[in-house]
Order: structure tokens, then C-alpha cells, then sequence
């Protein structure tokens, strides 16, 4: 727990002065841009602190010039901080409606173009939140969403959520499968203690939505890719 601490305490410590300082300019110049790449470095110190590395593969096929959608498996807290600086360039996000009502975070997250979404089920709620990633994405940012809504409690890879697929086919975004692993022992479902070690986060090739029929055979060719680079344990 001791771990946890010290890393709670290395991120406040950085996040006052950031926040002092880089909303107010993002405020006044109009660009997120410095606030962006400054929390990104923040959240990399974070994992310093902690004693986590992480070993990144197939960065190099991410198509450079164009917005793109990272879809990723999910199991751990670690996840999204691990990934979301890794990704080239800068990255919007789904995020919970409640975690965007934090204030200060919630706040830079709107700044940051974070999309809120909500997990009651409602339609009308899901249709909103897919017509504000249409629109992070005609502004020539990526959006990364983990498909399987929630964390997986085992690990093993949960059914993936429809909506990233009808946003892919409607936008024609290259879809870009991410697979995590490591995060699941370093924080696992349910647990506060982060603990040390390795986290491997693979960019599989793009996968271009046109080339599949229906959303469902496009979801299909995402998950053999995403459990591609998983231990076999993992895959469902």
C-alpha cells in the first residue's frame, strides 16, 4: 500500500502546478495541446514511481496523418493510463459521465474533448455519445475506447460492446486493435494496491472498417487481432 501512496502523492504533487498553470493557457490560447502532453508526462512518472515498465510493440504501423480508432482490451485501472500516453499523437477517449463530473478532471477531460458516456443503457444516451466521437474525429484526433465496456475480473476477454463498430462503419476510421497485458497482476479488478512490474501493450496493423461487410464480422476481425497479442489464457 505504501507504493500506492507514494505514487498518489507524486501525481497531486505535479497534477496543482499543471493545473495552475496549463488550464488557464489552455483557456486563453484555445489549444490543449501543452496540458495534453504535461499530463501524459505526469502519468509516465506515475508508473516510474511505481516500478511498472512498460515494453510497447507495433507503434510503427499506426498510420501517420489520420485519425484513427484504438480499441483495446481492458482489465485494470493501469490500463488507460498505460495506453493513452503511448498512442501517437493526441487521443480523445470514452469516458464514465460520473468520473467527468470530478472537479479540475473532470474539467481538463472536457478540454481534452474526452466523450462522456453512460452505462444505463439508454439509446438516446449511447446515439449522443457516438455523434460527439464522429465529431473528436472530423477534428483529426484519435479516440481510444477498451471495446469490452468494462474490466475483465479474470482477465479472459469479455464480448465487445457494438458501439465503437457502428462509430467505425459510420466515419470509415481505421480501426486500431491494442492488446494489454500485465496490468491484471499490477492492479487487479476490485484492488487498490498497484504493484511493480512489466506491461506489454502491442498496436496491432489498422484494420480498415470498409473492408468487412457488417459491423459484426468488422467486431470479429478487431477481437482475433486484439487476442492475437494476448497470452492464451486471456482469450476467451
Amino acid at each position: 500500500m505504501f507504493r500506492t501512496l507514494l505514487v498518489l502523492i507524486v501525481i497531486v504533487a505535479l497534477s496543482i502546478p499543471t493545473a495552475l498553470i496549463f488550464i488557464p493557457l489552455a483557456l486563453l490560447t484555445g489549444s490543449v495541446g501543452p496540458l495534453y502532453v504535461v499530463s501524459c508526462g505526469i502519468v509516465r512518472a506515475g508508473f516510474f514511481v511505481a516500478g511498472i515498465r512498460i515494453r510497447v510493440e507495433g507503434l510503427e504501423q499506426v498510420p501517420a496523418g489520420q485519425a484513427c480508432i484504438f480499441m483495446a482490451n481492458h482489465v485494470s485501472n493501469l490500463d488507460p493510463p498505460a495506453l493513452i500516453p503511448r498512442v501517437p499523437g493526441r487521443t480523445a477517449a470514452f469516458s464514465k459521465r460520473s468520473i467527468m463530473k470530478i472537479p479540475a478532471l473532470g474539467w481538463a477531460m472536457r478540454l481534452g474533448d474526452f466523450i462522456p458516456v453512460d452505462r444505463n443503457g439508454n439509446v438516446e444516451s449511447a446515439q449522443n455519445s457516438i455523434a460527439a466521437a464522429r465529431v473528436v474525429l472530423a477534428k483529426g484526433l484519435h479516440i481510444t475506447t477498451f471495446v469490452e465496456g468494462t474490466r475483465s475480473k479474470t482477465g479472459r476477454m469479455l464480448p465487445f460492446k457494438k458501439g465503437p463498430f457502428y462509430l467505425a462503419k459510420e466515419t470509415g476510421a481505421p480501426c486500431i486493435p491494442v492488446s494489454i497485458h500485465g496490468t491484471e497482476v499490477l492492479m487487479a479488478k476490485g484492488r487498490m494496491e498497484i504493484h511493480p512490474g512489466k506491461v506489454r501493450i502491442v498496436f496491432h496493423p489498422p484494420i480498415q472498417p470498409q473492408d468487412f461487410e457488417t459491423r459484426e464480422d468488422l467486431l470479429a476481425a478487431v477481437r482475433a487481432a486484439i487476442a492475437s497479442g494476448l497470452p492464451e489464457w486471456m482469450r476467451a
